[in-house]
């Protein structure tokens, strides 16, 4: 769940509410992808069931993601195409906020597109930092100082956001 908490660690609760009233849930097979290459990236997704596999066409896995993992956030910062598959390995249940709903937000809202841009960049980060360590042989998988400080609002704030997609919570 890490990957998410960068994300929400950093959204106010207004945010999260326009996640769940912009968001759908969506339910894969096995096998199904949601992100294609070469393919526009038309959402952005909380991975909440399951789990996926990153798979370069024709080519090797190259990540594997569980729950938390966040699905889709490099066409938030770039808007090239995808490189890369990402498919579901097992069944596998999506949170998915539309493009278009994330970029009228952050048009109209300054405060949720510095809040989502700070959150994307400390995510981007943490993933760069966690492939150069373990290309250089390190383990560590030390949180930073400001996750450390929000995870457990961050993570409360993920099954809420879980709650109010399936009805459960308002």
């Amino acid at each position: 769940m890490r990957k998410a908490l960068y994300i929400l660690g950093d959204l106010a609760e207004e945010d999260i509410v326009f996640l769940s009233k912009a968001g759908q849930l969506r339910d894969l097979a096995p096998g199904e992808a949601c992100i294609r290459a070469g393919e526009e990236v038309t959402a952005l997704s909380f991975l909440t069931s399951g789990a996926m596999e990153v798979v370069v066409p024709r080519g090797p896995v190259v990540a594997q993601l569980a729950v938390g993992d966040v699905v889709g956030e490099m066409s938030f910062v770039e808007r090239r195409l995808p490189d890369t598959d990402v498919v579901a390995t097992e069944p596998t249940r999506l949170l998915q906020v539309p493009r278009a709903a994330i970029d009228a937000a952050l048009a109209r809202d300054t405060g949720f597109a510095a809040r989502f841009y700070r959150a994307m960049a400390a995510f981007l980060s943490d993933r760069l930092r966690s492939l150069t360590a373990r290309q250089g042989g390190s383990r560590s998988e030390e949180l930073d100082d400001h996750l450390l400080d929000v995870v457990h609002v961050a993570g409360d704030r993920f099954n809420r956001l879980i709650a109010m997609m399936e009805g459960r919570q308002r």
